[in-house]
């Protein structure tokens, strides 16, 4: 059974994040999805973030069919935790993590990177939704 793992904010899911998923799971068997917990999204993105909480992110990905299980992560210690438990065959990162250190990816036998799909961004959906 090949394992795949990919893992991200997924706040307002869109267009982009049904690719990436898509993609992921044609690579493999399995797809396993970390999210950011609450606390770390507010971190990454600011005081306003997330737009979804986080048991309403992980139900819509448990919902989406290339799935197979959602996980939340707090720490980039819990991160490199759940990459090191699943040992997935492939992990994901979007293409804007290459030449940096993608966390837990040596716990993966290959890392892909996953270029984003024009136009398609959550925080261009909410500033889109402000400006109207």
């Amino acid at each position: 059974m090949k394992k795949v793992f990919v893992n991200g904010c997924f706040d307002c899911i869109h267009r982009g994040h049904i690719h990436l998923l898509n993609y992921s799971k044609s690579l493999g068997d399995v797809l396993y999805v970390a999210i950011d917990s609450d606390e770390r999204v507010k971190q990454l993105k600011g005081p306003t973030r997330p737009i979804h909480n986080q048991e309403d992110r992980k139900f819509l990905l448990e919902n989406i069919k290339a799935v197979s299980g959602v996980l939340i992560f707090s720490t980039d210690e819990e991160l490199e935790n759940l990459v090191k438990i699943i040992e997935p065959d492939i992990m994901i990162v979007g293409s804007d993590y290459q030449n940096k250190r993608v966390i837990g990816s040596e716990y993966a036998k290959e890392l892909k990177f996953f270029g984003r799909i024009d136009g398609y961004s959550t925080t261009k959906i909410i500033q889109s939704i402000i400006n109207r």
